[in-house]
This record gives C-alpha cells, structure tokens and sequence, in this order.
C-alpha cells in the first residue's frame, strides 16, 4: 500500500508540492530544471506517488518526466479536488492549499499511478484533438462565407477554408497510418468498423480520448463516458435517473454515430424501435442508443484485445 504522497498544484508558471505525512512543501519553476528539483525533492522525502491535477496540458511535462525518472504519478480530476476540499473545510484556494489538498485527496481514496501513454498514443490523441479543432474552425468559416457578401471577404474566407481542408485531410492521413502501423489499433479498427455506421473518425476518436475500452465492464465504460443513469435516491423518494460528468469527447461523437449506426445495425435498429414503441423521450432514446452502442463497441474491443493477446 502507498503510504507517502506528494500533491503538486500544477500551473504554467509553477509546481508546487506538499509531501504527506510530514507535511513538507516547496515551490518549483514548471520547467525542465524544475521537474528534476522536483524529482529530487520526491526521492529526499520517500514520496511513493505523485498526485497532480489535469490542467489542460500544463501537467504533461512534468507527469511524463517524472515517469522517465522513475516516480509513478497519478492524474486526477480538478473537480473531484475541489469538492474534496470544500467537503474538508478549505473554503480558501491558493496554489499552496491545493497541493496539501491533493496530497490529502490521494492518501484518502487510496489512489494507483496513471500509467504513461506511448508516445504513438500521446501523438494520437494530439492529431485527433487537432483535427476535431480543424472541423469546428471549418464549420464556422463556411457559416461566415455563407452570410458574406463582399468579394473581398468572400475570396479571403474561401483561401482560409481551402488551408483548413488541406490540413484536415494531411491529418486524416496520419492518423490512419498511425492506426494501420499499431498491430492492435489495427485489429480494434477492424472490429470496430464491423458495425455499420462506424467510420474511420469515431474509431480514431475512441482510441485516442477512450483507451480503456475493451478493458472495462460494460456498465464501468458507460460511466466514464458519461452515459450511465446516476441514482438519485433518498428515503422513500426514488428520483430520476440522468445521465452526468464522463468525458464529453466519447459522448458527443457517440450520440451522433449511434443515431446513424440505428439505421443499419439490426440489433441497434430493433432496440430503437422498442424505446420508441414504449414512448421514450427522445433525449432519452439518444441517451440508450450511444450507451447501447458504446457497449456493443467496448464487447468487440475485449473481444479483440483478447484475440491479440493469444496471438502473442
């Protein structure tokens, strides 16, 4: 069991770190030097795993280094951090109480280290996060070419949206030869386009904001996709069961495909046909389908990891 924890409130500027038991902290530059003083100061106090928060790309200098100079890290969700604390009673917020209170955070619900992607899989996921962005700087060119007038304007927007599209499509390309050249991305790509309707973005999708699927339960994958019903009960009052949190890539792209995979999908086509004969809202039919989708997809996945590891 881990018993010494080191929370750093991560910033662009600064690492701060809190070391419990013992309650030690100091500050450090968020830089190259300031990881290895970092790292120094993790082996001087016996710090068994680094807890940080995900800061929108802040923390992955310092997570992947300290994982090279060998010190396990985990990430955690900010939002959990901060319910925590005001659970705890830290009503203020400075750099210096959060890193005790994630330190805190880790030592209570016993946390495991986040293991290190691959850098083929770091690259994925940057790729697809940059062609999701490419998409939506398309869509809104296309809305402002479409309400301009001048032909000045005009010329300009068309210049930009053929720039965007060249890019979107080198990307396409990447991304596909990073797929084809992971013997297992390769096999989940395959099984994953079994079902119809699930074409080479979703799949690129779920492998680089989804890792864990095919290595979690069903109803575990719905969960951290945001697709699973969270009870809302107390006393004799049994509330209703929405749909909150998870990540929000996965779930939005797989309320989009779900929709179209219905159309050709038997089993997908008769599950919509019965929510709709039973009179389901339609929110809540797009809900079920994704999440039927999602675990459709996530029972192919294991199927295949499963094949890959035997062939091995």
């Amino acid at each position: 069991m881990i018993k010494i924890f080191c929370g750093v409130d991560v910033s662009k500027a600064w690492l701060d770190a809190h070391a419990l038991p013992g309650g030690v902290a100091e500050r450090f530059a968020n830089t190259a030097s300031g990881v290895e003083s970092l790292a120094a100061f993790c082996r001087a106090h016996g710090v068994e795993l680094v807890v940080m928060e995900a800061s929108g790309g802040c923390e992955r200098t310092a997570f992947a280094m300290l994982w090279e100079m060998g010190h396990p890290c985990a990430l955690v969700n900010p939002r959990q951090v901060r319910r925590f604390a005001e659970a705890m009673g830290y009503l203020e917020k400075t750099d210096s109480i959060n890193a005790a209170v994630i330190a805190h955070f880790g030592q209570v619900k016993r946390l495991r280290p986040t293991p290190l992607q691959s850098p083929a899989a770091q690259r994925l996921k940057a790729l697809v996060a940059r062609r999701s962005q490419l998409t939506g700087d398309i869509t809104v060119n296309k809305q402002r070419k479409s309400a301009a007038c001048d032909p000045d304007a005009l010329a300009s927007l068309g210049e930009v949206l053929a720039l965007l599209k060249r890019q979107s499509r080198r990307l396409e390309g990447e991304i596909a030869s990073l797929i084809d050249d992971d013997p297992l991305w390769a096999r989940l790509n395959e099984a994953f386009r079994s079902v119809k309707g699930v074409a080479s973005r979703t799949v690129a999708r779920l492998m680089a904001e989804l890792p864990e699927i095919g290595t979690l339960s069903g109803k575990a994958i719905a969960k951290l996709a945001g697709l699973a019903p969270i009870a809302n009960d107390s006393g004799k009052r049994t509330g209703r069961r929405c749909v909150r949190g998870g990540r929000e890539g996965p779930r939005s792209i797989l309320f989009l495909v779900a929709g179209i995979a219905a159309k050709y999908d038997p089993h997908l086509a008769a599950f919509h046909q019965r929510l709709s004969k039973a009179g389901k809202p339609k929110m809540v039919t797009r809900i079920a389908l994704a999440r039927k989708l999602l675990v459709i997809l996530n029972a192919k996945a294991r199927d295949a990891r499963n094949e890959f590891a035997n062939a091995a």
